[in-house]
């Protein structure tokens, strides 16, 4: 004996619940995407349009006192501003903070900068560069 089918004839009755639910799954996954996508270009031509400054540590020597800090700093020439730099300990605690002050025409300025530590420190690393 043969079973009948539980479904209804295709075409006859419209599309199912479950096709309508998922078509709008798709409808709202692709706007969401969207969205997300224009804020990621946003804020990247934000960060990387608008940002005049960008700096590295090349290398740091530490001392009891003090951390020896090979900065590069890439500006636009004419463009004044702040690197700021920290040391920390072993422990993770903040032993050393300054700011470093630069500006001139120079697009590209090569230094070594001197951080006083209260004590000696493990690391020294940039925390960002700022124009004024």
């Amino acid at each position: 004996m043969s079973m009948a089918s539980t479904r209804p004839p295709e075409g006859r009755y419209g599309r199912s619940s479950d096709e309508r639910a998922d078509r709008t799954l798709k409808i709202v996954g692709a706007v969401l995407g969207a969205v997300l996508l224009a804020v990621i270009g946003w804020f990247g031509y934000h960060y990387v349009g608008q940002n005049e400054i960008s700096a590295e540590v090349i290398r740091f020597e530490l001392t009891d006192d003090a951390a020896k800090v090979h900065l590069e700093v890439r500006k636009d020439a004419g463009v004044t501003g702040y690197c700021t730099l920290r040391s920390q300990a072993r422990d993770g605690e903040e032993v050393g903070r300054a700011d470093f002050r630069f500006g001139g025409d120079a697009t590209r300025i090569d230094e070594i900068v001197t951080l006083r530590t209260k004590s000696r420190g493990t690391s020294a690393e940039l925390l960002g560069c700022h124009a004024e």
